[in-house]
């Protein structure tokens, strides 16, 4: 028997494929007809198939559910009506291999030859076009540290702000699905869509550069911002097939995407018998994944260290230990003795390795003023030695980017 087809086609088209499946010499072979989504993803999961026809408009089948055959080891043929090109385009974003229009009279032609091609690895004509790549592609940092509250938002907010006033487009991000707080520390009210709304748009093949920009709007001269969801428990709202295109797009609005993450990594999808269980940490292991740079941030202090030297091994151990700075946030003699960046510095070299850690001054005021007025350091106080400290590693971030294309990886060291 050839390779299993799951067919969940609506109409007059359905018979039609079958037949034609049916009439391929063997090579394929319909395994199961599918009434709704729930039932294909099923089969899928069951490994029923290796190819799967849907309808374009197909009830509730969006990015998330293509993504899910695609981890099924499932290639995607989607059936368009050629007068509604709308549907068609939008299973082309989904992620859907080959998309083929439907005659009047239910005929699809070369659906067999286009399935044979999808799975051969063969680049089919797709019938329409896939979106065309951005023309500019920025480059994307993460802010990510471990637990404890050391900073991430405060060294994400500053970092943002200085890459702004250096001239660099900038996309702020609040990615962080367990805390999520850069609009109240920039003084805007969280009621606005947000990253939310970008992930839903995405999952539904509706984003496009115009959509992202209403979503984010400009909170400093240069520096634009997408906040995150207002609740922890609205995380499902933020699955990794539609945060992907979100941020491919966020590279073409702005020359530096900054994105203010989570800290937990674990994949606890692993520990779920259901396949289809989304992930909890999806967020934040997506933004280190497609990140050019991350920027760890650990507190200054005993056990701010130890956690950050554990959360930097941890990182490595899940092959996020790419191109990355680290900064030790909130340097004060009180818990560091009297020379706090000299003691921070030499214990991040000899327990983690880290020989260039980018060391953040404490400055309990200026810090405190700017999250009462809801602005940036360098708004309140341009002077303070935190906000140096910040603005020295947006320079570096920005000397790294290319002059003519920016968003090739950051070369910060």
């Amino acid at each position: 028997m050839g390779v299993g087809v799951l067919c969940a086609v609506q109409g007059a088209a359905e018979s039609v494929v079958v037949q034609a499946v049916e009439g391929s010499g063997g090579r394929l072979s319909v395994t199961r007809r599918c009434a709704d989504l729930t039932e294909l993803l099923a089969a899928a999961e069951a490994g029923l198939g290796g190819l799967a026809v849907v309808s374009a408009d197909l009830d509730r089948l969006d990015r998330e559910a293509v993504a899910l055959l695609h981890r099924c080891g499932v290639r995607v043929v989607g059936l368009a009506d050629p007068a509604r090109p709308w549907l068609a385009e939008r299973l082309t974003a989904h992620g859907a291999d080959l998309v083929l229009d439907v005659a009047d009279d239910g005929e699809v032609p070369d659906v067999v030859r286009g399935a044979l091609a999808v799975l051969e690895d063969v680049p089919p004509r797709q019938s329409v076009a896939r979106p065309a790549p951005p023309t500019r592609r920025g480059a994307t940092v993460a802010v990510w540290g471990p637990t404890g509250a050391p900073g991430r938002t405060f060294v994400a907010v500053n970092l943002a702000a200085e890459l702004a006033a250096l001239g660099r487009s900038t996309l702020l991000v609040d990615a962080d699905t367990y805390g999520g707080v850069v609009a109240q520390v920039l003084g805007v009210l969280d009621e606005a869509p947000g990253l939310a709304a970008a992930a839903r748009a995405a999952g539904q093949g509706a984003l496009d550069l115009g959509t992202l920009a209403r979503l984010a709007p400009v909170v400093l001269p240069g520096l634009r911002l997408l906040s995150g969801i207002s609740r922890a428990d609205r995380w499902p709202e933020l699955p990794a097939s539609s945060l992907e295109p979100v941020l491919s797009q966020a590279r073409a609005l702005a020359e530096v995407t900054v994105l203010d993450t989570g800290f937990c990594l674990e994949q606890d999808e692993m520990l779920s018998y259901d396949t289809r269980a989304p992930a909890r940490n999806a967020a934040t292991i997506t933004a280190l994944e497609q990140a050019d740079l991350v920027v760890v941030v650990g507190a200054a202090d005993p056990v701010g260290v130890q956690r950050l030297v554990r959360a930097l091994a941890d990182a490595t151990d899940r092959g996020l230990a790419g191109t990355r700075r680290v900064v030790a946030n909130r340097v004060r003699p009180t818990v560091a003795g009297a020379r706090p960046g000299e003691a921070v510095a030499a214990a991040l070299a000899r327990y983690a390795g880290v020989e260039d850690v980018v060391l953040v001054p404490e400055d309990r005021q200026a810090a405190d003023t700017a999250l009462l007025e809801g602005r940036a350091l360098r708004e309140v106080a341009p002077g303070s030695p935190a906000r140096r400290s910040l603005a020295a590693l947006a320079a570096q971030i920005v000397a790294g980017l290319p002059a003519d294309a920016p968003g090739a990886r950051v070369a910060v060291g």
